[in-house]
Formats: C-alpha cells, sequence, structure tokens
C-alpha cells in the first residue's frame, strides 16, 4: 500500500504540472466535450507508458546523443509548432458540440497521443524518473516498480477526465474571448517548447 500511495501523490504532482497538453485537455473539453477531453487524456496516457516501458526495458539503448532521438526532437519540435500556430490562427466560434461518435473520439485520442509521443524530452523525463525509482528500491523489482507506475498512471488518467469533466461544466460561462485567450495561451506554451526542443538540438546537440 505504502508503494501505491507513493505512486498516487506522483501522479498527483505530475498531473497539475501545467503545459501545452494540459491546456489542450482543457480546451478540447470545453469545445468539444467531456469525452473528446477523455479520448484525449487516454491519449497522453498511453503515450506515458509506453516512454515507461522504454525507460524501464530499454533504457540500456537510449543515450542522450543518439541520432535517432535527435531525428524524432526535430519532427516532435515541428508537429508541437505546426499545432501550435494552428491555435494562433484558428478561427474562434462559440459552437459548443458533444462528440460521442468512435470516429471523432479516436481522432482526439491520436491527437493526444501524437502530441506526447512526439516529444523524445518527455522519453529523458519518465528515464530520469525511473531511474532515481530503481535506485532508491535498491534495483529493478518487479514488486514495487509495477504498483508504482500503474498507479502514477491511473492517477493521472483518472485526474485527467476529471479535468474534462469540470471544463466541460463550466463551458456555459464561457465566452468568445475566454476561448481566443486559450487558443493563444495552449498555442503559445507549445510554440516555445517546440522553439525549446529546437534550440536545444542545434546549439546543444541535446534534447535538453
Amino acid at each position: 500500500m505504502e508503494i501505491i500511495i507513493s505512486g498516487i501523490g506522483m501522479g498527483i504532482i505530475l498531473s497539475f504540472l501545467t503545459g501545452p497538453v494540459f491546456f489542450a485537455l482543457i480546451k478540447t473539453s470545453i469545445e468539444k466535450g467531456f469525452y473528446a477531453g477523455m479520448a484525449l487524456a487516454a491519449g497522453v496516457v498511453l503515450s506515458d507508458g509506453i516512454f515507461v516501458a522504454l525507460s524501464l526495458f530499454g533504457s540500456s539503448y537510449i543515450t542522450k546523443g543518439s541520432a535517432y532521438l535527435e531525428y524524432i526532437g526535430y519532427a516532435g519540435a515541428v508537429i508541437l509548432l505546426s499545432i501550435g500556430i494552428f491555435y494562433l490562427l484558428k478561427k474562434v466560434k462559440l459552437e459548443f458540440e458533444e462528440n460521442t461518435s468512435k470516429t471523432k473520439k479516436l481522432g482526439y485520442f491520436l491527437k493526444g497521443f501524437a502530441m506526447c509521443i512526439f516529444n523524445p524530452s518527455l522519453l529523458l523525463y519518465w528515464i530520469s524518473v525511473t531511474s532515481g525509482v530503481i535506485s532508491v528500491a535498491g534495483g529493478y523489482n518487479p514488486n514495487i516498480i509495477v504498483p508504482f507506475f500503474a498507479a502514477i498512471l491511473i492517477t493521472q488518467f483518472s485526474l485527467d477526465t476529471l479535468k474534462a469533466y469540470f471544463a466541460n461544466k463550466l463551458r456555459k460561462r464561457i465566452t468568445v474571448h475566454n476561448l481566443i485567450v486559450l487558443n493563444r495561451v495552449a498555442g503559445t506554451l507549445l510554440i516555445i517548447f517546440a522553439a525549446k526542443l529546437i534550440y536545444n538540438l542545434v546549439i546543444n546537440h541535446s534534447l535538453l
């Protein structure tokens, strides 16, 4: 229980770190409805789960200076930059939807997945987290590692679902101005993340 409680605590902390994904989740939930926001959150959690698995089982094959990570870094920067520019230029209409079709939910799921999986700096972040946990645990102990990270991911998804729910409930109080501000915040953060990633790759040949 101590391991699970520790994982829940870490999941709560990580869930409330604001960034482009946070604002994308709130924005999607307001504009497209609760189920669209939940689908986006599921895509984010899946990408985090993949990064955790890679960190636990494949970190020995990943190095900071590997050409593979640099190529993925450039691709991720372009994707984040494109989404950011789209948010800044997108015309805002106060037409709230409630997307429940499987096709549309899959689209938001893939959007959340793509926003994270093409950001290799997140992979290095999870590698640092898993390395710290393994060193504290005195080695790779599945009885400690698996419940800990499972608790983190489940907590993150649960809290992201709550964010989507409450953001959706606030939609009646949202104005066009609010949506414009939300778009600009989300777009600006994405562009800053992309610019920082490109700077690190070009100047430092590193993702961090």
